[in-house]
C-alpha cells in the first residue's frame, strides 16, 4: 500500500477531527448557562464563582479559551512544569523550555464534569466498554442473520420467502431504533417478561448486595437486538441483490457446466463476490453503532457512552457532553480511515482514486 495514499487519507482524517473539536468548542460556548455556576451550585457565594472562573479559563477571550481547549486535547502540548499541572494532566514531560513550561506527552484532557467533578476521561473509560460490546454483539447478530436472510431470499426468489424477506427487511430501514427499542423493551421485557425472564433496562455489570458484581448477559439480548435491526435489514437486502447478479454472471454457468454442485458452485464461487458491498455496509454499520447508540442505551438503561451522553445534557454537564461528542467522532473517523486502508489493500485502484 502506497504511503502517499496513507498519508492523504491520514490528512483529510485530522483535518475533519480538527473541524469537529472547532464546531463543539465554539456550540458548547454560546449555549446558555454559566458554566461557573453550574460546576459551583445555585447557591455559591461570588468569590468562589469567581475562583472556578479563573480555573475554567472563563475570565479570558473566547480565543485564548479555544488555543487553551486545543491544547489539552493534543498529546504532545506545552504545559506548566508545576506540581499541579502535573497531577492535572497526568504527563511525561519531553522537552523542557524554560523553568516553567515544557513540551509534554499525555493523554488529552477533557476536564471536569460539572456533576460529579471527576475526570471526563475516567468517566468515559468505565462507559466506553459497554458501548463496545454492544455495538459488537449487534453487528455480529445482523451480519450472520442479515446474510442468511439475504442468501435465503435470493435462492427462493419470487416465492412467499423471498417476499415476506423483503417486506421484512423494507419494514427494518424504516423503522427507527428509537421506536424499535421502545416497542421491544415494552414487549419482551413487560408483557412477556414472566416467559422471557428479560428486562426492561439492566447493564452489562449488576451489582447485587449479596454476591457483589456480576456480569448480567441477558441484558445484552434486547438492547443489541433493537440496535441490530436496521443494518440486518440493509444487508438483507445488499447480500440479496448481490447474490442475484452474481448468480446471473457467466462464470456461475460455466462452473455449472463444469459439473459443480448448486451448493458448491452458490457458497465457493458466487457469495463471496457478492459479500463486498456487505463488508462496505458491516464496516460502515460498525462505525454508527459505535459511536451513535445513545437513545437505545438510554431507552434499555444501558450504562455506555450514549446514556451517559443523554444524562450530561440532562444536567447541563457541558464537558462530559462535549468529551463524549469528540470521542464517538474520533472512532468514527478511525474506523472509516481502517476501511479506507482495507479498501486499497484489496482493490489498489482505490489508491489513484
Amino acid at each position: 500500500m502506497g504511503l502517499r495514499y496513507f498519508f492523504n487519507r491520514a490528512r483529510y482524517s485530522l483535518l475533519v477531527l480538527w473541524g469537529v473539536v472547532t464546531l463543539v468548542f465554539f456550540l458548547f460556548n454560546v449555549l446558555p448557562g454559566d458554566p461557573a455556576r453550574l460546576t459551583m451550585g445555585q447557591r455559591s457565594d461570588l468569590a468562589s464563582i469567581t475562583a472556578a472562573r479563573h480555573d475554567l479559563n472563563l475570565d479570558k477571550p473566547l480565543p485564548a479559551r479555544y488555543l487553551l481547549y486545543i491544547n489539552d486535547l493534543l498529546p504532545i502540548s506545552i504545559n506548566n512544569r508545576d506540581a499541579a499541572s502535573k497531577q492535572l494532566y497526568h504527563y511525561v514531560q519531553l522537552i523542557p523550555f524554560s523553568p516553567n513550561k515544557a513540551l509534554v506527552l499525555k493523554w488529552p484532557y477533557l476536564g471536569r464534569s460539572y456533576r460529579t467533578h471527576r475526570e471526563v476521561n475516567a468517566i468515559l473509560a468505565e462507559a466506553l466498554p459497554g458501548t463496545i460490546v454492544l455495538a459488537l454483539t449487534a453487528m455480529t447478530f445482523a451480519t450472520i442473520f442479515g446474510i442468511l436472510l439475504g442468501v435465503l431470499a435470493a435462492l427462493k426468489k419470487g416465492t412467499w420467502l423471498d417476499t415476506s424477506a423483503v417486506a421484512a427487511s423494507v419494514a427494518g430501514i424504516s423503522m427507527p431504533s428509537f421506536f424499535a427499542g421502545l416497542l421491544i423493551a415494552f414487549v419482551f421485557g413487560y408483557l412477556l417478561h414472566n416467559y422471557t425472564g428479560l428486562n426492561m433496562t439492566g447493564s452489562l455489570w449488576e451489582y447485587d448486595p449479596i454476591t457483589g458484581s456480576h456480569l448480567a448477559l441477558k441484558n445484552l439480548i434486547l438492547p443489541a437486538f433493537a440496535l441490530g435491526i436496521r443494518p440486518l435489514a440493509i444487508i438483507t437486502q445488499l447480500t440479496r441483490s448481490a447474490l442475484l447478479d452474481a448468480l446471473s454472471q457467466d462464470y456461475i454457468r460455466t462452473a455449472y457446466a463444469k459439473g459443480l454442485s448448486k451448493t458448491k458452485t452458490i457458497f465457493r464461487h458466487a457469495l463471496p463476490n457478492a459479500l463486498n458491498p456487505v463488508i462496505t455496509a458491516v464496516s460502515g454499520w460498525l462505525a454508527e453503532l459505535l459511536a451513535g447508540s445513545f437513545f437505545v442505551e438510554y431507552i434499555f438503561g444501558w450504562k455506555g457512552v450514549g446514556k451517559i451522553t443523554v444524562d450530561g445534557l440532562d444536567k447541563f454537564d457541558f464537558p462530559l457532553v462535549m468529551g463524549a461528542v469528540l470521542l464517538t467522532s474520533f472512532i468514527f473517523i478511525v474506523i472509516n480511515l481502517f476501511t479506507d486502508m482495507l479498501y486499497a489493500w484489496i482493490d489498489p485502484r482505490v489508491r489513484l482514486v
